[in-house]
């Protein structure tokens, strides 16, 4: 078998300054990667303890002058973050529960039950991804102020946020072939020890999945916890808005540094959740990789 050919050569690797050359390269690269995606997060947390006046500076400076602390004590306090941040967990939190138990139940069912018009049924959802969302949001818009059948208006209501977050054909297509690459024979002795399919779900598939479970609320939580128009659109009364909202809403008035101290505070349980899912995340990348 032919060894892989790779850019630097393993005869030019095995030379020590071969080696020197190499792990040099390595690391600059390494380094210059950190550094762009570091700096962007330095920048804003750094920019909240500025003085207003030395935030706008030109050229502006890379370690504050006087360290300022209050921003984030102001931002906590003039715009409300306890209260809008509990709104973005509980429409994130509802979103993402309904949308797993549903896509997950949607996509077993696609991948092992094997229902009739099936295919169809699949083609028809991954044709909605080809639906740009800004054209969906009128008729969603239109159905959430007034539900069909119960003429139920669901503004003002986390139901606005959850209901529509459920249909995401890209998470249930990217279960459903995680579900096609699982290894028929540990399904099949399951089913031969007598597990009915709702069993082998709860007690087989699930725990196999998780590396795409992880992927999938990954997906969910940050989709609801960065959208903006939608929210705004569903949520008039300012005490109901999630933070990317009011962010906005109340930044009129409002110190840059405290804006800023806004931003970071908001931005920290994204970068938690995703260091909580970091592993499943790697995992789910490479998850299917090998069909049984």
């Amino acid at each position: 078998m032919t060894a892989p050919r790779t850019l630097v050569s393993p005869a030019a690797l095995a030379r020590p300054r071969g080696r020197a050359v190499y792990w040099t390269v390595f690391t600059g690269v390494v380094l210059l990667f950190a550094l762009a995606f570091l700096f962007p997060v330095y920048w804003m947390a750094t920019g909240a303890m500025k003085s207003p006046d030395e935030v706008t500076r030109t050229p502006p400076t890379l370690v504050p002058e006087q360290w300022h602390l209050g921003g984030y004590a102001d931002a906590w306090e003039l715009m409300r973050l306890p209260t809008h941040l509990w709104n973005t967990v509980v429409q994130a939190a509802g979103a993402w529960l309904l949308q797993l138990v549903l896509c997950t139940a949607a996509a077993y069912a696609l991948s092992r039950l094997r229902p009739a018009f099936g295919k169809v049924v699949l083609g028809g959802i991954l044709a909605t991804l080809m639906v740009p969302a800004q054209a969906l949001v009128v008729p969603k818009y239109l159905t959430v102020a007034d539900l069909p059948l119960i003429h139920t208006s669901l503004l003002n209501d986390p139901l606005g946020i959850w209901l529509p977050a459920v249909a995401n054909a890209f998470n249930l297509y990217l279960l459903k072939r995680f579900f096609d690459r699982m290894p028929r024979d540990v399904l099949e002795a399951a089913e031969i020890d007598g597990a009915g399919r709702v069993r082998v779900l709860w007690s087989i598939v699930l725990p196999l999945s998780r590396p795409v479970l992880g992927v999938v609320s990954i997906f969910a939580l940050v989709a609801v916890w960065q959208d903006f128009l939608w929210p705004l659109m569903v949520f008039s009364d300012t005490d109901e808005q999630p933070i990317s909202v009011a962010l906005v809403q109340l930044s009129q008035n409002i110190p840059l540094t405290v804006l800023v101290a806004a931003m970071v505070i908001a931005s920290i349980p994204m970068v938690a959740l995703f260091l909580v899912f970091q592993r499943h995340i790697i995992a789910g990348v490479g998850a299917g990789g090998t069909k049984g």
